[in-house]
């Protein structure tokens, strides 16, 4: 399936180059002169080799079709995280870096959904969206108005996040897992 260049997620499978390629890290540049683009990550899905490219909007790239099957992630042991197949209760291990910059927002018993490329699992697909504990959140500072202005605080996982300056320390929020951002507070 060809989706846009400008399109291409965290995630995401791609046929590049005659190679399969799992997206690590995408950043979406908007130039001041100049077209749109995105700057995307890659790791090579048999040797882990790592390869930078720009995606132009006007650029077409093939996204491969996986097998997706739900997870349920048991633990971690060292640089392996284990899960479990929700129907068959088959297990598998893969390694962390996997899940690359996502690996903090990764939880106990979370359903998560891991993608297979002719029976060998090559990526896994996180929830778009978690709820994560603030632990620590700076000051407002006076004069500040609220339309425009985030604050840094550091969530309970150990990931920096820029949150709206209502947001205090004990708050639960939702954080989207691509770009981490802040997206709401958390209704309990």
């Amino acid at each position: 399936m060809k989706i846009d260049g400008v399109a291409i997620r965290p995630g995401n499978v791609l046929q590049h180059k005659d190679r399969l390629w799992v997206v690590v890290k995408t950043q979406h540049v908007k130039p001041g002169k100049g077209g749109a683009f995105n700057q995307v990550e890659m790791k090579d899905v048999k040797d882990g080799t790592k390869l930078n490219e720009r995606f132009r909007s006007s650029e077409q790239v093939e996204r491969v079709r996986l097998e997706q099957m739900d997870y349920q992630f048991l633990f971690a042991d060292d640089d392996l995280l284990h899960f479990m197949h929700q129907e068959s209760y088959e297990q598998i291990t893969l390694p962390a870096d996997i899940l690359g910059e996502r690996l903090p927002f990764l939880q106990d018993g979370m359903t998560v959904v891991v993608e297979s490329y002719e029976g060998d699992p090559i990526s896994v697909e996180l929830p778009e969206q978690v709820t994560l504990e603030i632990v620590e959140a700076d000051p407002v500072v006076k004069g500040q108005t609220v339309s425009s202005s985030y604050k840094p605080a550091m969530l309970e996982n150990g990931v920096r996040v820029m949150v709206p300056p209502f947001v205090e320390t004990g708050n639960r929020i939702v954080v989207n897992t691509a770009d981490v951002t802040y997206v709401e507070r958390a209704k309990d």
